[in-house]
């Protein structure tokens, strides 16, 4: 009983409609967007470059592209809702730069480091800018 009149009680629901207007902007969506397509990339990268040879490599892509996917699918729903998650998507960045060197610990190619590197700094990039969006509409409405 206490949880359902806490989610209603009107400060939350001013929060949240808050962060909901911060997240309808172009640029937010134009980020949400792009977030979504890295993720997206992220996910079929082995297959598109050509290191599905790194198997544990390729199952980390996938599984991490596809969380950053699902993030970014988050974002552009209900920021209201989900803007508390919001530093994984730049963590998922700093994983997929390294992991060529933690997971398959042998990194025979190139293409595979430069993939993983870019899609990472994309990232991370736009992670800290989804991260954004709730802050900087906080610091404007104070």
């Amino acid at each position: 009983m206490a949880t359902e009149s806490m989610r209603m009680h009107p400060d939350i629901a001013e929060l949240r409609a808050k962060y909901d207007a911060a997240a309808e902007t172009s640029t937010a969506q134009a980020v949400d967007g792009l977030t979504f397509l890295t993720g997206l990339y992220l996910a079929i990268s082995p297959w598109v470059v050509g290191f599905t040879g790194f198997t544990s490599l390729t199952g980390n892509n996938l599984i991490v592209g596809i969380a950053l996917a699902l993030l970014a699918v988050g974002f552009a729903s209900a920021y209201g809702r989900t803007h508390g998650m919001a530093w994984v998507a730049p963590l998922i960045g700093v994983w997929t730069i390294i992991a060529p060197w933690v997971v398959s610990g042998d990194v025979a190619t190139t293409r595979t480091i430069w993939s993983n590197v870019v899609a990472g700094a994309i990232a991370v990039l736009l992670g800290l800018g989804a991260l954004s969006f709730g802050m900087n509409r906080m610091h404007r409405t104070h």
